[in-house]
């Protein structure tokens, strides 16, 4: 599904290019034969008020990522409104939102705090299951795992049996919300893999940029394509 030659770079940043087209195949392969048959199947068959609830749920989830985060970062009040709405929204565990304007949170991940410390970006990685991703970025989503309180809940039986589905849930959800880019991607770009890796640098640029205060010139519509391939924590 590839016009370049495996063996030779065609970005700067991506020295590695042989092995992530190999890893891309393979993550295409499983899309291919498992997540987007899913993905259908969720978006034929689950009502949309059930998905609705999913989807609150997951960004549920990830507050307490965005919260720890964006106190890092001295973004303080950002971090007071995505605790207030985790614990107000804690009394449905997420299925419902209960705040008056959901939009009020901006998510904030540890790549974006490594961002803030002038971490360098490091070079561009494909990721067996996880997609594209940078060093950095990489070691943000492994961080943000490590100290999510959501990943070593311990409570009844209900809730275990959801934070165990969440990671396939939420690859899932997001397939389902992206169905038509992403199969624009693998069924009609001539390079899937080179036009992969420039939405996600452009995707991700906006989220950098919106850190670091720089121009946001490179933030594009695709935005939501980089949430596909996040890491829930």
């Amino acid at each position: 599904c590839s016009s370049a030659p495996e063996t030779k770079s065609t970005d700067h940043r991506d020295p590695y290019e042989s092995s992530n087209r190999k890893a891309f195949a393979f993550n295409m392969a499983l899309d291919t034969h498992v997540v987007e048959p899913a993905a259908k199947t969720y978006q034929n068959t689950i009502p949309k008020t059930g998905q609705r609830a999913i989807e609150n749920h997951l960004d549920w989830t990830g507050l307490p990522a965005t919260t720890l985060n964006s106190t890092l970062q001295g973004r303080y009040e950002n971090a007071g409104v995505a605790f207030l709405h985790f614990a107000v929204n804690g009394l449905t565990l997420g299925l419902a939102d209960l705040t008056e304007d959901p939009k009020a949170v901006n998510s904030q991940d540890f790549g974006q705090t490594l961002a803030h410390l002038n971490v360098p970006e490091g070079n561009f990685l494909m990721v067996p299951f996880l997609g594209p991703n940078t060093g950095r970025s990489l070691t943000g989503k492994v961080a943000d795992t490590m100290t999510n309180p959501m990943s070593f809940l311990k409570a009844g039986d209900a809730v275990q049996t959801i934070q165990s589905l969440r990671p396939t849930v939420a690859a899932v959800s997001s397939r389902s919300k992206m169905s038509e880019a992403l199969d624009d991607i693998k069924y009609n770009s001539l390079d899937p893999y080179a036009r992969t890796r420039s939405l996600y640098y452009q995707s991700r640029a906006g989220r950098i940029n919106a850190v670091v205060g720089k121009p946001n010139d490179n933030q594009t519509n695709d935005e939501q394509f980089e949430s596909f391939f996040e890491d829930p924590s």
